[in-house]
C-alpha cells in the first residue's frame, strides 16, 4: 500500500514522456524524469517521496524530504497564500498550513515547529502549529530517568515546550536550563517526573546511580588537572556548575557530596579540594 506523505520502496513499471511510472502492485506513481537517479532500469526497486499533485495524480520525488507525515517538524514560511502560508519542505512541493491551523499567524521567512498530517477529503499534504491536537497524553513509552530525544517547540513563561520522541511533549523548566536553547533545536533529554494528570517534567541532565559514578570520575580528572582545586563550591551558581561540568547544581553537589563521604576531598563555598592521602586518614 502506497503511504502519501512518506517514503515508499516502488517498483519501476515502465517509461513514459513525463517519467518513470513506479507501482506498488496496485497503483501507479509518476517520476519525473529529473528526479529519477542514473542507472536504473525497468523492474528496479527505488525509494521515493509520494505526494498528491493539484490533478490528483501520485507523483513521487528522489528528492530529501525534512520530514514525514506524523513527524513534528521545523520548518520555514516561504510564501503566503489565501487562506494560508507554504513551508519548505526539502522538496519541490511546499506543505500547506490553513490559517486555522496555525496557533498564532505565521510570517513569511519565519521558521515554525509543525505537525504534518494528509487531509482526509483529498490526501493533501498539510502541516498545523496547534502541536497539542497531535500529541498524544497516555501510554508513555519511558519512565522516569529514562534519556529521550527532544524538539524544541517554544519558550514559555515556565520555560520550554519539547515533543518527545516525535509523540508527547513535556515540560523543560527554566531552572533546569543552563544554556541558551532554541525552538527547533533537537537535544538529548530524560523524563525528570511523570505527573498523575499526564504532564510531563523533562531534564536536559541525566540522573541516577550511573550518572553520578560519571561525574565523580569528571570531577576527580579535573581536581587532578588543576592541582587538586576547583573554584566551585556549595554557593556557587547552577550557571557557574554548568559552564564548568555540563551538569545541574542538584548533580553537582550529589556528587561532591559522595565523595566527601569517600573522604577524597573537602569542601567549602566556593572551592573543592582534593585530600592528600595524610589528609583523608
Amino acid at each position: 500500500m502506497i503511504e502519501i506523505g512518506k517514503y515508499n520502496v516502488l517498483r519501476i513499471l515502465s517509461k513514459t514522456e513525463a517519467g518513470l511510472n513506479l507501482t506498488d502492485g496496485d497503483k501507479l506513481v509518476i517520476l519525473p524524469y529529473q528526479y529519477v537517479p542514473a542507472g536504473v532500469e525497468i523492474g528496479d526497486n527505488i525509494k521515493v517521496f509520494v505526494f498528491v499533485q493539484k490533478d490528483g495524480r501520485l507523483t513521487g520525488t528522489t528528492q530529501k524530504a525534512y520530514a514525514e507525515v506524523g513527524d513534528f517538524a521545523f520548518l520555514k514560511v516561504v510564501s503566503d497564500g489565501d487562506d494560508g502560508v507554504f513551508m519548505d519542505l526539502g522538496i519541490d512541493k511546499d506543505v500547506y498550513v490553513p490559517t486555522r491551523e496555525q496557533k498564532r499567524p505565521m510570517q513569511k521567512g519565519y521558521k515554525y515547529v509543525v505537525y504534518l498530517y494528509l487531509d482526509e477529503t483529498n490526501d493533501r499534504l498539510l502541516a498545523s502549529s496547534k502541536l497539542y491536537d497531535f500529541v498524544e497524553e497516555e501510554g508513555f513509552d519511558f519512565e522516569e530517568g529514562d534519556e529521550v530525544s527532544l524538539l524544541i517547540t517554544e519558550e514559555t513563561d515556565l520555560g520550554y515546550n519539547a515533543i518527545i520522541n516525535n509523540t508527547f511533549i513535556g515540560l523543560l523548566y527554566n531552572n533546569e536550563v543552563f544554556d541558551n536553547i532554541q525552538p527547533g533545536e533537537i537535544r538529548k533529554g530524560w523524563i525528570k517526573k511523570i505527573r498523575v494528570e499526564g504532564k510531563i517534567d523533562l531534564t536536559l541532565q541525566p540522573s541516577g546511580y550511573g550518572h553520578i559514578l560519571d561525574s565523580k570520575v569528571m570531577i576527580m580528572n579535573e581536581l587532578k588537572k588543576n592541582n587538586g582545586l576547583i573554584e566551585l563550591g556549595d554557593k556557587s551558581t547552577p550557571e557557574e556548575i554548568y559552564h564548568r561540568f555540563q551538569i545541574s547544581k542538584s548533580a553537582f553537589k550529589k556528587t561532591i557530596g559522595s565523595l566527601y563521604k569517600e573522604r577524597l576531598i573537602s569542601i567549602s563555598d566556593t572551592d573543592i579540594k582534593l585530600l592528600t592521602d595524610d589528609e583523608a586518614e
